[in-house]
């Protein structure tokens, strides 16, 4: 398939509203329908991170077919921790000052805390591999350079065809490790780059180096296959964190990262946005897929900051969480925060969008163009 694919751009920034919907928790808590509903806009949106993974494999795998991958991967590192680097100092003084004001609430000492809270920022396993020192949001960075760089590994030391099936053992170890615990007791974290990422970035890469194009006439068929996977993923979290847990559905959210299911509905996802490349090319939503791994750099920030607001307020005496109102607000108010902090960053010559995202380089390169 060559060409701008209109479907994956647009997909792009919808997913990214389903990755900031699972962040924001929309009516959890309210009411045992709350959580009901909860857990299903939750379910639901479980597609939109492995779709990431998908599509950096699948490009990954067209922009490696005739240049060596290291120098290709190595533009991606550069790329990737610019953009870790801009969350990182966008968030980590937000997540200081809340942890330094509930200190200073509770009677704690805000110095011990301070201390405490740079050790953690700079703990080397955290902060460079999985991506979860100053928020556990930031992880899909580091997990998806780490991914790319397993998929050329294992591309080098064998053939293309290992590379799925080799990624497919690891994510099963990591399925027994988040979601189907009650089989076997796995000891570390699961939900990385090794036991998640690098699965659907091999999944896209795959899929792009055995040229699986579906055409338009499967895409009905995708469809279909879509909403029985969607129905079969409900089934699956149903089951795992409901009546084999014995506990009744509403009572809490049952969230896991990922299930069986949610590898055959991303896979159906994907191979359906293939079959329709023009889908939503008359309309404006490819051209913002742009501005979607911005909002999910800046989301952090911008959702800490409004949780600040709403314990300050239930501090205060009103209990804004229990509305409905404050559920409704949440999300819409996350993402437009996430949207503006990202194009002012761009504006003000922090960050250039669509290019380096190491803050201020945009701004020297004008001092130095000035200069000449």
């Amino acid at each position: 398939m060559t060409g701008r694919i209109y479907s994956i751009d647009a997909m792009r920034i919808i997913a990214i509203v389903f990755v900031v919907v699972i962040h924001t928790d929309p009516f959890q808590g309210v009411s045992t329908y709350g959580n009901m509903i909860n857990f299903g806009t939750k379910t639901i949106s479980r597609f939109a991170v492995p779709f990431f993974f998908i599509t950096s494999g699948y490009f990954f795998a067209i922009k490696t077919a005739d240049r060596n991958p290291a120098t290709y991967l190595k533009q991606r590192a550069g790329k990737l921790t610019s953009l870790y680097l801009f969350g990182l100092l966008l968030a980590a003084p937000i997540f200081l000052a809340g942890r330094l004001a509930r200190a200073e609430l509770t009677d704690e000492s805000v110095w011990t805390t301070a201390i405490s809270s740079a050790r953690e920022f700079l703990n080397p396993a955290e902060l460079l591999y999985y991506g979860t020192s100053v928020s556990d949001i930031l992880w899909f960075l580091p997990a998806l350079f780490f991914s790319l760089l397993f998929v050329s590994l294992v591309d080098e030391v064998g053939t293309p065809s290992y590379v799925l099936p080799v990624a497919l053992g690891f994510h099963l170890i990591g399925l027994l490790g988040s979601t189907y615990t009650m089989f076997v007791d796995i000891p570390f974290e699961t939900r990385d780059a090794l036991f998640f990422g690098f699965f659907y970035t091999s999944l896209g890469y795959t899929i792009r180096v055995r040229d699986w194009v579906p055409t338009e006439k499967t895409s009905r068929p995708l469809v279909g296959l879509i909403g029985l996977f969607i129905a079969v993923q409900f089934v699956e979290f149903y089951l795992l964190g409901y009546p084999l847990r014995g506990e009744a559905f509403g009572s809490y959210v049952y969230a896991p990262s990922y299930g069986v299911s949610t590898a055959l509905l991303s896979t159906a996802l994907f191979l359906y946005l293939l079959s329709r490349p023009t889908l939503f090319a008359e309309t404006p939503v490819p051209n913002w897929g742009i501005y979607a791994v911005g909002i999910y750099v800046t989301h952090p920030t911008t959702f800490a900051i409004l949780e600040s607001i709403r314990e300050a307020l239930e501090t205060m005496g009103y209990p804004i969480d229990s509305l409905v109102s404050w559920h409704l607000f949440l999300t819409p108010a996350t993402i437009a925060g996430a949207l503006g902090l990202y194009v002012l960053a761009h504006r003000i010559g922090l960050i250039e969008i669509g290019g380096s995202h190491l803050p201020g380089a945009p701004w020297l390169r004008a001092r130095r163009s000035d200069t000449k």
